[in-house]
């Protein structure tokens, strides 16, 4: 029976990562260790300035006190499951999509890249739409992928990127690969005065342009399909090695 290893960034109580771990216990064993709050946003962060608490919420459901996602995978790897690997990590289901150049800010992907550091394979599950979130329908899309995934396995360096319409299951049209979006997304900062004098500041998504071009994972979501972007550890930009030899001394 296979070990998943799940956490997110809007927190243990959120709905997403209940209804990921009801339809994966058919699957196997699941452990979940999730943050104690929303830490949407906060990216691929560790913990190095401060020790860390770990709260039994029930069995094999833990939750880390100040503890980012990447903090939770190293925590369930390390001391939940005595540094046995898991057969997978899943982070999810976030509330919201993660698309194009939102990777690099999710808390969610950032679960999922933590897995792959850690060489486990791992998936990052977003949902995409509005109104009420239909959890319970786009976990049967995520348990579908986890399955498929479990038996074939993933590429070394590589974790998937998962966004899945909010649409029932039946209302789905397929599942794409897909290559990252982009956007033109633009951010204004608010500011507040405080009761005693000092200004705070509020930093707010303003516009999201996002550009519809048929491949990419926001073009996917749009057309009723679950979208699946590889992403890589490696960052490195090889096409433009050579363009930058002038640095080399």
């Amino acid at each position: 029976m296979p070990t998943i290893l799940i956490t997110n960034d809007d927190g243990y109580f959120s709905e997403g990562i209940k209804a990921l771990r009801e339809a994966l216990r058919s699957v196997g064993r699941v452990v979940v260790v999730a943050p104690d709050r929303n830490l949407s946003g906060v990216g691929h962060s560790l913990t190095f300035t401060m020790p860390l608490r770990m709260r039994k919420v029930e069995e094999d459901f833990y939750t880390v006190i100040d503890g980012t996602p990447a903090d939770c995978v190293h925590l369930g790897y390390y001391i939940v499951l005595e540094g046995k690997k898991p057969d997978l990590v899943c982070a999810g289901i976030n509330e919201g999509p993660n698309l194009g150049e939102d990777i690099t800010y999710s808390g969610t992907v950032s679960g999922a890249m933590e897995g792959r550091i850690l060489g486990i394979p791992s998936v990052a599950f977003s949902v995409f739409g509005r109104g009420e979130i239909m959890f319970e329908e786009v976990a049967k899309s995520c348990k579908e992928i986890v399955e498929m995934v479990l038996e074939k396995g993933m590429p070394e360096d590589t974790y998937l990127n998962v966004n899945i319409p909010n649409l029932r299951r039946e209302e789905i049209k397929g599942i794409r690969i897909t290559r990252q979006g982009r956007r033109a997304y633009k951010e204004k900062v608010f500011k507040y005065p405080a009761p005693y004098g000092e200004t705070l500041y509020w930093i707010s998504a303003e516009e999201f342009g996002w550009k519809l071009e048929e491949g990419t994972d926001y073009w996917a979501v749009m057309n009723g399909y679950i979208s699946v972007t590889p992403l890589q550890i490696d960052l490195t930009n090889y096409r433009a090695m050579k363009e930058v030899r002038y640095l080399e001394r």
